[in-house]
């Protein structure tokens, strides 16, 4: 008899932490709390109601909700009946929303009563859909013609299967669409397989951590990454498999936030930075005890400003990097055992790097010549991957495809340099970078630099066309509340012409123009829009 063909599928992920915790809690803001085993009868109840509802394997099932049990709930039955869970990005613009949903012909829509304007949109543009299914927090379906089903009533009135499918773990399991920060956006998928490998390496990476911010099974979860964005980064997963209590805070508040971590004692969240930097500086966030608390920073850099500002409240803050193409999980800024003897300054000028790669990641900084940069922290080149859990394409576009895996690697479009110790450090997007008079200037590193200055909350260096040097960069600065008339252009160019002394940047990296903000502009996932930023200053300073 041959061996038995074990295949990797993520219903596997719900199981093990049903049959490890199975009375642990799952926490839905301040509305409900249930056991681990409640949450998969649920998903068995779902996946039975969307295989009545003709969903079969390839159906394409769109999701437009908040964070929440049920999201959870979700990332393990559609899949796990075979059908693709398209996880909807609520806060493009609606044109892209509408793109996204109609590009891929998602037969099925999911969506919270929140958006039910955006839905209406959606019905009278995209043909393909053929049941919309509502969420409400109160369970009660909405006088709405259209609306085929409420969630809750969909659950209750369906007996569950007695387990999920076996099925090839090679079937598509999901499809989310990037930012589209230029031109539309571009959907990326992932296979079962590629999930839980995955799942498996970001175990190992987290694990590794130890004391210094990594995951237990003594770990209270609460993702703070939306979990429409490429899986929360696939941390939902791996909490359900370590049998964690879990919290979802619905939208995001910053009040309800520092509620939830107090109340339901919290130690282990994700978040961009500027998520990180709304709740640092909530009023609410006041004489908090935080120091239980540990966050994976990702989706931009972790300046030493803001892991300074988290150091005081007692957070440990942990960068990492990854993209919506790779799952997205790359590299992590671990300590390497012999760090540990470390002073804590040096410790924490590794900790604000892009990190080191996780386990089954093959990374190279590679020059114009295609060849790899020396390992001195100061040659720089284009970061390329190869890994298996890494986007096969774009959906249905064959050419940005061929661009992206050009060579075999999967692009970043990230530029980068490597330390002797094998670390990535991200200095700009290729798009971001600044050529002046011939000399690339990093945004990245003055930005960084502007975040150590008292009176700057974040800041955001551009280039902006200048007659004679090409470009020049601007810093645009969005100052701490009640900074007042201490932020003047001439503070931050003293600040950084300290570093130019120090030998950390040059002279001429120095921003000429400083430009102060109530606010940026942002992407869908709250970072800083440069591309709309670069639009807005473009005839910087004669507009």
């Amino acid at each position: 008899m041959a061996a038995y063909d074990f295949q990797l599928l993520l219903k596997h992920l719900l199981e093990q932490g049903v049959a490890w915790a199975p009375d642990q809690e799952i926490v839905y803001r301040q509305q409900l709390r249930h056991t681990y085993t409640d949450m998969y009868d649920r998903v068995l109840r779902l996946a039975s109601a969307l295989l009545r509802l003709g969903v079969q394997k390839g159906t394409k099932v769109g999701v437009i909700e908040w964070d929440s049990h049920r999201y959870l709930e979700m990332y393990f039955a559609i899949p796990g009946i075979g059908a693709i869970l398209h996880t909807i990005n609520p806060n493009l613009a609606p044109e892209n929303v509408i793109y996204t949903i109609e590009h891929p012909e998602d037969e099925v829509l999911i969506f919270h009563e929140d958006f039910v304007p955006l839905a209406e949109q959606v019905r009278t543009r995209v043909p393909s859909i053929r049941k919309y299914i509502v969420i409400t927090d109160g369970g009660e379906k909405p006088d709405i013609y259209w609306v085929d089903a409420e969630y809750e009533e969909l659950l209750s009135d369906s007996s569950a299967l007695d387990q999920l499918p076996d099925m090839d773990e090679n079937t598509q399991a999901t499809l989310s669409y990037t930012t589209g920060t230029t031109g539309r956006p571009k959907g990326v998928y992932f296979t079962h397989r590629q999930m839980v490998l995955h799942n498996f390496a970001g175990w190992t990476s987290v694990a590794m951590l130890g004391n210094d911010g990594g995951l237990s099974k003594h770990d209270v979860y609460m993702p703070l990454t939306p979990m429409f964005h490429v899986h929360a980064w696939g941390i939902p997963y791996l909490a359900t498999v370590f049998g964690l209590k879990q919290v979802y805070p619905g939208r995001y508040d910053p009040e309800l936030i520092l509620q939830l971590i107090t109340r339901e004692k919290v130690t282990f969240s994700h978040c961009v930075p500027t998520i990180l930097q709304m709740v640092i500086t909530s009023p609410a966030a006041k004489g908090l005890d935080l120091s239980q608390w540990k966050v994976i920073i990702g989706g931009a850099r972790l300046t030493k400003g803001l892991a300074l500002a988290a150091k005081e409240l007692g957070i440990k803050a942990t960068g990492g990097y990854g993209l919506s193409e790779t799952c997205p999980f790359l590299v992590l800024a671990n300590l390497r055992p012999f760090m540990e003897e470390w002073g804590e300054d040096r410790q924490l000028d590794v900790k604000i790097k892009t990190g080191f790669p996780v386990p089954l990641v093959k990374i190279r900084v590679v020059g114009s010549d295609g060849k790899d940069v020396a390992r001195d922290g100061i040659q720089t080149g284009e970061i390329v991957v190869r890994s298996p859990w890494l986007t096969p394409g774009y959906y249905k576009d064959p050419e940005r495809t061929q661009e992206l895996w050009a060579g075999g690697w999967l692009h970043t479009g990230d530029v980068a340099n490597v330390d002797e110790y094998g670390y990535i450090q991200i200095v700009d997007r290729m798009k971001d970078v600044i050529k002046s008079g011939g000399e690339w200037i990093v945004s990245l590193d003055l930005e960084n630099l502007l975040s150590l200055q008292k009176d700057v909350l974040e800041a955001a260096v551009i280039g902006v066309p200048d007659e004679k040097w090409g470009e020049r960069p601007l810093a645009i600065i969005l100052p701490v509340e009640g900074a007042g008339e201490r932020i003047t252009a001439e503070a931050m160019r003293e600040h950084l012409m300290k570093y130019v002394t120090e030998g950390v940047i040059t002279k001429w990296a120095v921003p000429d123009h400083y430009v102060f903000v109530e606010d940026f502009p942002r992407t869908s996932v709250r970072k800083i829009d440069k591309k709309v930023l670069r639009s807005q200053y473009a005839s910087f300073p004669g507009d």
